[in-house]
């Protein structure tokens, strides 16, 4: 099991960083070799279900996420979102917060728990090495595109 934390800040309104944060679909245009599908009709609440497969052909795996907590940002107040991940390969949970930051850009923070399945501890400084990587570049794209 890994825990780690991303911090950015973005030249965006808190509404628009949780926008393009929240919007499920995005994450499978910017995270390679993912395909994310929404299970459950919208807009996005407490129990909204969508599923991030990954990998190629017999190497593929589903991350199936919930939305457990879900608190958009209104009124210049902070936005919080809480994914649990019930995949048979992931689990854990992430979290995204926006909040306001210095000159009106908002501040955004990605905390999460991962735990990968038959992956012994000795590997969890490469797993966290490249989550990092991975989510970090991901949260990049996300807040760059519109």
């Amino acid at each position: 099991m890994v825990i780690f934390q991303l911090e950015r800040t973005a030249p965006l309104s808190l509404e628009e960083a949780w926008r393009r944060l929240t919007e499920w679909h995005r994450h499978g245009e910017v995270v390679p070799l993912t395909r994310v599908t929404v299970v459950t009709p919208p807009p996005t609440r407490e129990g909204t279900v969508f599923v991030a497969r990954s990998g190629l052909g017999p190497f593929a795996f589903d991350d199936r996420m919930e939305v457990t907590v879900w608190h958009p940002p209104a009124d210049d107040e902070p936005g919080r979102c809480r994914l649990e991940k019930r995949g048979r390969v992931i689990r854990g949970w992430a979290e995204i917060e926006v909040w306001p930051g210095p000159g009106g850009r908002t501040r955004v923070v990605w905390h999460e728990e991962l735990r990968v399945r038959f992956l012994p501890s000795p590997f969890d400084p490469l797993l966290r090495a490249t989550a990092r990587s991975v989510f970090g570049r991901a949260v990049n794209r996300l807040l760059r595109r519109p």
